[in-house]
């Protein structure tokens, strides 16, 4: 189901703009579809007000909560069942984030992540990423959202773009605070900018060396790391905040003294963050994060070069929960 398709919906049943917006917001605020002064004061359709629970049962059944996994850091990842048995994951964030799906699967096929080996299965609906949203809403609530779980964003951009529109507007989130996190590709940067809604940009840049990041991110646009931060910078000017670079840190691989250097030539003079995240390790691949030492060294160079970047902690380490470990388990014991 297509958020397009509820607009309809609703339409057919007798709805006018006004009853639409309010019968919306309420979905997007994890509220009672007929609650709120609103509709007190344009009385519902009789068509609309008999078909309300059905509707209601369609809405939900986009995404249940299927299992909920806490961490020591204040994460909790949402196993979410779709209304076809599917399952993604979504991550409540501290300080009200929430970091959702837009594919099941990913065709990109980094290679350290779960995800990405399992390829594509299918896109999202714009409907079923903020079925996300609204789920989490009804357990807290939610103030940052960032299109950074399961998939990339820059494949499924017609939904994903659809769903940024309405979460920006009724959905009450600020523009800045919606995060479109992707590996870059040329279609996203002329789309972007067009859009009612131009949310903030997060871009998987992980190394400096084009070979290298070919090999990460075997499937990804074949795009020049200098290219892209050209392409991102363009964008960080257009919306007025910085561009978030996602940096992997992969022991051995990218963590080397000539990364930083080429990092400090990259990055000086732009409108960026860079986000420095240890892997969060994942048993069935060979792969490793560096030392927590070598990650802070990192970190302190970069800054006292006038690079601003910032040493994350991966989310989920105490429960085995690098995107996609926890949708695996649950596909293998559901089998």
């Amino acid at each position: 189901m297509q958020l397009k398709e509820i607009k309809q919906r609703l339409r057919t049943l007798g709805a006018k703009p006004c009853h639409e917006n309010r019968l919306l917001q309420n979905w997007l605020h994890a509220r009672p579809l007929d609650s709120g002064r609103g509709l007190s004061k344009h009385p519902l359709p009789q068509k609309l007000r008999v078909a309300l629970p059905v509707l209601t049962e369609e809405l939900q059944s986009l995404a249940r909560l299927h299992s909920k996994h806490i961490d020591k850091d204040r994460s909790t990842r949402l196993l979410i069942k779709l209304g076809d048995g599917q399952i993604v994951e979504s991550v409540l964030l501290p300080r009200n984030g929430l970091c959702v799906s837009t594919q099941i699967g990913c065709a990109v096929g980094c290679v350290f992540c779960m995800t990405g080996q399992s390829g594509l299965l299918r896109q999202l609906s714009s409907a079923e990423i903020v079925a996300q949203v609204v789920l989490a809403r009804s357990l807290r609530e939610v103030k940052n959202i960032v299109f950074m779980g399961m998939g990339e964003p820059a494949h499924n951009l017609d939904n994903v773009l659809e769903a940024i529109e309405l979460l920006g507007t009724l959905g009450g989130i600020a523009h800045k605070s919606l995060v479109f996190s992707s590996v870059g590709d040329r279609r996203m940067f002329e789309r972007l900018p067009q859009g009612k809604i131009k949310p903030a940009l997060a871009l998987s840049l992980h190394t400096t060396c084009a070979k290298l990041r070919r090999k990460l991110l075997p499937r990804a646009p074949h795009i020049d790391p200098i290219e892209l931060v050209e392409l991102s910078e363009d964008y960080s000017r257009t919306i007025g905040y910085p561009i978030q670079y996602q940096w992997t840190l992969l022991q051995g691989i990218n963590d080397s003294d000539e990364e930083l250097q080429n990092i400090v030539k990259l990055l000086t003079g732009k409108y960026a963050i860079l986000h420095l995240i240890p892997y969060n390790q994942i048993t069935s691949l060979n792969f490793n994060r560096p030392s927590q030492e070598r990650a802070e060294s990192m970190a302190r160079h970069l800054n006292q070069q006038g690079i601003f970047t910032k040493l994350r902690n991966s989310v989920g380490q105490e429960i085995d929960g690098g995107c996609g470990q926890l949708r695996a388990r649950a596909i293998e014991e559901m089998k």
